[in-house]
């Protein structure tokens, strides 16, 4: 299969050759292939949500397992009508406060919904994004389109049309390419089907957004634990994603210990033969014996960290890392949220010093 790499601009959608595009995106998801598209977030590789061969045939590309469930992406609040009989206030209220935009709430799916999309449960996870490329082509689409993040399974999620061509040349029919996302993780993920909201996967929205809006949401335990064992209610919560060819390993501790024992990793791993690589702070990076070294961002700015985690990921495949090591993050704000990415990615391999 020849996929097509197109790129298109936000500010060039009104034009005759971008609607001429996104048309042709849409006819493709409509035929029942797929197409992976940017949002704000990451990107996301779309089928037809209501079709279930197109979701079979998502989970293929990547790679990912069947019971990993697909997030519903759509272009307005009343298209929520059509694929659940149930929206709680809270619901409403996270709505009014947070779509368009970075949150994904899980709902009680009613027939229109496969099972396929849904990784076999009797909910649906949704999803409106506020990347105005995406809400075009999934109007286009039909307006319900299934989507994960477009890489292969267990691989660090795209934040560029490069990274999705590294993973998906040959798997998919297109691919939509407005350039890099703006948060560089994936969305929040709210339960709502039970009496107390529940995070399942930590974002942008942060916990302390979400309980200025609702009064209360409890954490999923297995947002900064290990959760082998656990039947997925939404993505990214069993299997270990994110993650770089390389070994992984977090260290945390005060910072004078946490440097000396990186170093200490360094010179050993180097004398092993092995290359040897660093995910650093701004304002720690220079502290790092020589080699591999990645400036990740200040520490006073975690919307930063989060936007380039995951291309230094796969920068770290690129120059054939062996061995990465990591500082680890304040586990509040979107530090949660770059911990619970770190975690996945590192198969929960943790040192502290």
């Amino acid at each position: 299969m020849e996929t097509k790499w197109i790129h298109i601009k936000e500010e060039e959608l009104a034009t005759e050759e971008a609607k001429k595009v996104i048309g042709q995106a849409g006819d493709i998801i409509k035929e029942g292939g797929l197409v992976a598209f940017p949002t704000e977030t990451v990107y996301g590789l779309g089928g037809d949500a209501l079709n279930r061969e197109a979701a079979k045939k998502i989970y293929a590309a990547k790679g990912r397992p069947s019971d990993n469930p697909l997030i519903v992406h759509i272009a307005d609040k009343e298209s929520l009508k059509k694929i659940t009989d149930r929206i709680p206030d809270s619901a409403k209220a996270l709505m009014d406060h947070f779509w368009p935009g970075p949150l994904t709430m899980i709902f009680e799916k009613n027939d229109k919904v496969p099972v396929e999309t849904t990784g076999g449960l009797d909910t649906v996870a949704v999803r409106f994004p506020c990347d105005d490329v995406a809400l075009a082509f999934i109007k286009a689409a039909g307006g319900f389109v299934a989507a994960p993040s477009a890489n292969l399974s267990g691989r660090p999620s795209p934040t560029t049309g490069a990274h999705v061509y590294e993973d998906l040349n040959g798997r998919i029919e297109m691919i939509l390419d407005s350039g890099k996302a703006g948060i560089g993780l994936e969305s929040t993920i709210v339960d709502l089907t039970g009496e107390i909201p529940v995070i399942l996967r930590p974002g942008y929205i942060t916990e302390e957004m979400l309980t200025e809006v609702l009064g209360r949401v409890e954490n999923d335990p297995t947002i900064l634990n290990v959760s082998e064992g656990i039947r997925p209610k939404a993505p990214g919560m069993k299997y270990r994603h994110y993650a770089p060819k390389g070994e992984l390993t977090i260290v945390s501790g005060e910072d004078e210990a946490v440097t000396a024992y990186i170093n200490e990793q360094i010179r050993m791993r180097k004398k092993e033969g092995c290359r040897v690589g660093v995910i650093g702070t701004k304002e720690r990076i220079d502290r790092y014996e020589s080699c591999v070294h990645k400036n990740i961002g200040s520490r006073r700015d975690e919307a930063a960290v989060a936007r380039n985690l995951y291309a230094i990921l796969r920068e770290f495949d690129t120059e054939q890392v062996d061995y990465m090591y990591t500082e680890s993050f304040a586990i509040d704000g979107i530090g949660q949220a770059i911990m619970n990415r770190l975690l996945k990615a590192a198969g929960h391999r943790v040192v502290e010093v």
